[in-house]
């Protein structure tokens, strides 16, 4: 076999990986895009092959169903836009992380796939189980770790248990989103101050 010819072979799984990879995230924004522009019920996997310009086929090969192709939209985008702190957790950490929640919900498009997606979990188990195992649980054990750091370094001291305090801080937040009301950023520094009781400077 010539030098050329390997070389050929080697090439050919990176370009396809390219491609795939492509194509992959086309599928994605063609998704978060449908959404913001007709919701969830009229997103269809045939708009978005349409929108993404792949077939039908490599949609379903990749994906059981389009709640599936959202969730992989809110994974991708959230971890991006917005991290939950990991180092060295402060209260000042925690209320930025609040702030940048509500900004996720009301400004970004991937925060509307995530009303969109909690919405649809409250009648259909399929995609509440989906939402809890590939999101809310393990953004929940992040979260969780945020807090301890916080409260093992002197900087916050919450009323409730970690899970309950979360609820408290990111429900009002959550609601007020999912209704269409605007969310003040005094609003945060309420709920921070009520449920973390943060060290005085």
């Amino acid at each position: 076999m010539s030098a050329a010819a390997t070389t050929s072979q080697l090439r050919r799984p990176r370009s396809g990986n390219r491609r795939d990879e492509a194509a992959r995230l086309a599928v994605l924004h063609a998704a978060d895009d449908l959404l913001v522009e007709h919701g969830f019920g009229a997103l269809t996997v045939e708009a978005i092959a349409r929108r993404a310009g792949v077939a039908k086929q490599t949609i379903y090969r990749w994906w059981p169903s389009k709640v599936e192709i959202l969730l992989d939209t809110l994974i991708e985008d959230s971890a991006k836009r917005i991290p939950v702190p990991a180092d060295e957790p402060t209260a000042e950490s925690v209320r930025g992380y609040l702030r940048g929640f509500a900004r996720f919900l009301t400004r970004d498009p991937a925060g509307k796939v995530l009303l969109a997606l909690l919405a649809e979990a409250q009648h259909d188990p399929g995609t509440a189980r989906s939402l809890h195992e590939r999101w809310l649980a393990p953004r929940r054990a992040r979260e969780r770790a945020m807090l301890a750091g916080a409260t093992d370094a002197g900087e916050i001291a919450p009323a409730l248990g970690p899970d309950a305090t979360m609820d408290a801080l990111l429900g009002p937040i959550v609601y007020r989103a999912l209704t269409g009301a605007s969310i003040p950023r005094g609003l945060v520094d309420t709920l921070v101050e009520a449920l973390l009781k943060p060290r005085a400077n």
